[in-house]
């Protein structure tokens, strides 16, 4: 019997810091529905680490400080120690990232403080995730992404603010949702770039396979179907949606590290770069405004000063660095 509890305590920590294999998934998954006392048990559990978690991410996050918490409060509840593991994704900044056992369980309303989970993207980092239904995303630098805790059971709805790659799993009763302030987007299944960051002039979406709907808020009524290997551009300040064909996959190069600029005007690049290296860079004279420029970078192996050596050599631009902060002239 012991031997059962400890499989399931492994299971459980596992699926809580998000290292079960999906082969496990089903096997805990029964355990729970088996009885209500295996349910009970488990989100007690749960309860423990997410105000462990929570507890330590209202002030720093600290995984392994927190982790000892959780250790110390599961030792001090039943009464003996386990050893357990621990599983994150480096880059990640999470206020907090709730698993999927809401989805199983339908416990939709378990903490108040747990109803929207907000996922972030520091400056410099980009970051990989499952959601609850499956859904692959990776999150470029400095992006925000925010979903309910009931994602999956009966809704399927990010606000995402910044820049997004998504690979949504096929669901028909349940559509894909994005929402920005600009823009609404619906699918069912699909791969598709998604962009918005604030400071940005235009929302851009590219698509690479299935089909998007877009709904244009700015122009009320003005919907559009996009196609694999097309991408829609909506300009902030008229309304305005253009469709053009182009190599969506170039679109999402940043998800493997690349950073690809084709005809680009110096500001865009200057904001890509501020946020892939988490960098301060400003134009000295506004005629650099119109400058456009072609590059293809490895974000990885290239450090931001051999960036603008490349920029540079064009003959365009001169650029200086002091620190974290770089002028172009």
């Amino acid at each position: 019997m012991k031997e059962v509890k400890g499989h399931i305590d492994d299971l459980i920590v596992d699926y809580l810091t998000g290292s079960l294999p999906e082969s496990a998934m089903s096997e805990l998954k029964e355990w729970i529905k088996a009885s209500p006392e295996n349910k009970k048990y488990f989100l007690q559990q749960s309860e423990i680490w997410f105000s462990t978690m929570n507890r330590k991410l209202a002030s720093r996050y600290d995984k392994d400080k927190a982790f000892e918490i959780f250790k110390e409060r599961l030792e001090r509840d039943r009464g003996r120690g386990r050893f357990f593991k621990w599983y994150y994704i480096a880059g990640i900044v999470v206020i907090f990232m709730i698993s999927v056992f809401s989805y199983w369980l339908g416990e939709v309303n378990l903490k108040k403080n747990f109803e929207q989970m907000v996922v972030e993207a520091p400056l410099g980092s980009r970051t990989k995730l499952y959601l609850p239904d499956g859904t692959l995303v990776w999150l470029n630098a400095g992006t925000k992404m925010v979903y309910s805790q009931g994602f999956g059971v009966d809704n399927r709805e990010v606000i995402l603010e910044g820049e997004g790659y998504f690979e949504v799993v096929k669901n028909k009763e349940i559509p894909f949702l994005i929402k920005t302030k600009e823009l609404d987007l619906r699918v069912l299944g699909t791969k598709f770039n998604f962009r918005d960051y604030p400071e940005d002039k235009e929302v851009v979406v590219s698509l690479l396979e299935g089909k998007v709907e877009l709904d244009n808020l700015l122009n009320i009524g003005n919907k559009n179907i996009l196609k694999p290997n097309e991408r829609a551009l909506l300009n902030k300040q008229t309304g305005k949606m253009e469709i053009e064909s182009v190599t969506a996959s170039n679109a999402s190069e940043w998800t493997d590290g690349y950073l690809f600029f084709n005809e680009e005007l110096l500001p865009d690049i200057v904001r890509e770069l501020e946020r892939s290296y988490n960098v301060k860079i400003q134009l000295a004279d506004t005629t650099l405004n119109s400058f456009r420029f072609y590059g293809n970078f490895t974000r990885r192996e290239q450090t931001i000063e051999e960036v603008m050596e490349v920029l540079s050599s064009t003959g365009k631009i001169k650029y200086k660095k002091e620190g974290r902060e770089i002028t172009i002239y």
